[in-house]
């Protein structure tokens, strides 16, 4: 609601990181790296539905997720080579300097 809010993402796994259960995780990152303000706000929409989260599980590609005036191929490139150890360091963080137990969630503000 105001243009000077700004959110950010950090990963706190409760599972072993791999490859097939960071889909959301990594599609998150990935726009937030590639995308401007307004492809992100809806990507990322459509992305966190429950329908979404069980549609990758069973194995649908990230790409059928990707919003038209997206640039699909610059994301596809990033998604498939952003790799597990950014979700390892979001973890490592979580756990270790905000003191979160696995897969606990925290909404941290530092505002003026």
């Amino acid at each position: 609601t105001s243009s000077h809010t700004r959110v950010g993402i950090l990963n706190n796994p409760s599972s072993k990181i791999k490859e097939d259960n960071t889909a959301i995780a990594r599609g998150i990152l990935t726009a937030f790296l590639i995308q401007n303000k307004s492809n992100l706000k809806s990507f990322l929409s459509k992305l966190t539905k429950e329908e979404t989260a069980k549609s990758l599980a069973a194995g649908t590609k990230i790409a059928k997720f990707i919003i038209p005036g997206m640039d699909g191929d610059t994301f596809e490139k990033k998604y498939n080579t952003l790799g597990l150890d950014i979700i390892k360091t979001h973890q490592m963080f979580c756990q270790e300097v905000l003191k979160l137990l696995p897969g606990q969630m925290a909404v941290m503000s530092n505002g003026r």
